[in-house]
């Protein structure tokens, strides 16, 4: 009787090919791919490495189906194939989300990242990497700064030219582009010139470079929160801009974290949480059409577009939502029971932040510090504006604010 295969073996070998196909595989590689059974992957990577029909395995749509047929083979020599570096953007990082590291052997080529680095002569640790495939191109708003280095895999051959436009929109218009395309193979090539006048028609299989140059007055976004308050659209419910400082300086934002953000109005904390820190993430509870309409705008104008955005009241909309890291009360805190609902929804560890401006919401935020602790800050803003043909100080509506970690 043979042996029973040991699932916790490198069953699965999933490698990075490039644009030489076969030919750019080490041994290793090579030896892998001859002895497998089955080789997933697309139809280009069928193509690069001449798989026959009877051993290649097209990814099924919705791709999960995949992966359970894929996770049904444990223990037979099997090859997913990808391009370049899988763990890079690519279905590795997919993959180790279900398949235990020791079972898995990931053999990466040069990414196509690496490659355009190397052909502009960029220190890649010095770019920003962005993924626009499958994703809106306004996520590249919030990267846009005076001397950015960009590199942003696309979605095709539409993307460098719709990138092109958002860059003159941002005021960006002088900025270099370079679109490389089938790097590291017989058909790469190269097309430049600036956003303005970039008409270049491009293969689909592109990474696109951009050396930020603005044109004159470009106003800077800065990351750091605290962005002006002519920076969105709003109906003059807005968490003003020293404000909204201190408030994102207490919620804390941090790589991959989800904020509540309840009574989102224009969506201005939501957005800039989400700008502060890498893959950052958002809910926006606001039960208003109109607003939940100009959040939406704000949040694409300045690089946010995945804000999520839902029609509900607070707290009974929070049932169900993922636990968040931090919350923010903008709004609804005479609602009962809201604080306590907040509560037991944040993780251990999680901030809570809230702001009054009226007397009822400032006593209940005195009654949640009696009861729970935290810290409470009155702030008072003032700013100069003309008075006649003089200048004077302009009191804002001074905020109470109460501010909990958990």
């Amino acid at each position: 009787m043979s042996a029973r295969p040991d699932p916790a073996s490198p069953w699965l070998t999933v490698i990075g090919i490039g644009e030489d196909g076969l030919a750019g595989l080490s041994a290793i590689a090579r030896t892998a791919f001859d002895e497998a059974g089955i080789v997933y992957g697309g139809a280009r990577h069928q193509d690069l490495a001449e798989v026959p029909g009877a051993r290649f395995r097209s990814w099924p749509s919705p791709f999960h189906e995949g992966v359970a047929e894929l996770e049904a083979r444990r223990g037979r020599p099997t090859v997913v194939l990808a391009s370049g570096d899988p763990m890079w953007f690519g279905i590795g990082a997919t993959l180790a989300r279900s398949i235990p590291a020791e079972e898995m052997l990931v053999l990466p080529a040069p990414s196509s990242l690496s490659l355009a680095a190397a052909r502009l002569g960029w220190p890649l640790g010095e770019v920003e990497i962005l993924s626009l495939h499958g994703r809106p191109v306004d996520t590249l708003r919030a990267a846009l700064h005076p001397g950015a280095r960009i590199l942003a895999l696309t979605s095709g051959a539409r993307t460098p030219g719709e990138i092109a436009d958002l860059l003159v929109d941002e005021g960006y218009g002088e900025s270099r582009v370079v679109v490389l395309e089938h790097l590291g193979g017989p058909a790469e090539r190269r097309v430049e010139a600036l956003a303005e006048s970039f008409e270049g028609v491009v293969a689909d299989l592109n990474v696109t470079a951009i050396e930020a140059v603005p044109v004159r007055d470009t106003p800077l976004r800065a990351r750091v929160p605290g962005l002006p308050d002519d920076a969105f659209r709003h109906d003059g419910k807005l968490t003003k801009r020293e404000i909204r400082a201190a408030t994102l300086a207490r919620l804390m934002p941090l790589p991959g974290a989800l904020l509540w953000d309840v009574g989102a109005g224009s969506g201005a904390v939501a957005i800039e949480w989400m700008r502060a820190a890498r893959g950052a993430r958002a809910i926006g509870l606001e039960p208003h059409d109109e607003r939940r309409a100009v959040a939406r705008a704000n949040a694409a104008a300045l690089g946010t577009p995945g804000l999520e955005l839902l029609d509900a009241d607070a707290p009974e909309g929070l049932e169900g939502l993922e636990a968040p890291d931090a919350v923010f009360l903008g709004g609804g805190l005479t609602a009962p029971g809201m604080i306590e609902a907040v509560l037991r929804a944040l993780k251990p560890g999680g901030r809570l932040v809230a702001n009054a401006v009226t007397l009822e919401s400032e006593a209940v935020l005195l009654a949640a510090h009696a009861r729970f602790g935290g810290d409470l800050t009155r702030i008072a803003i003032s700013r100069a504006s003309p008075v006649g043909g003089m200048t004077g100080w302009r009191p804002l509506m001074p905020v109470t604010q109460w501010s909990l970690v958990r």
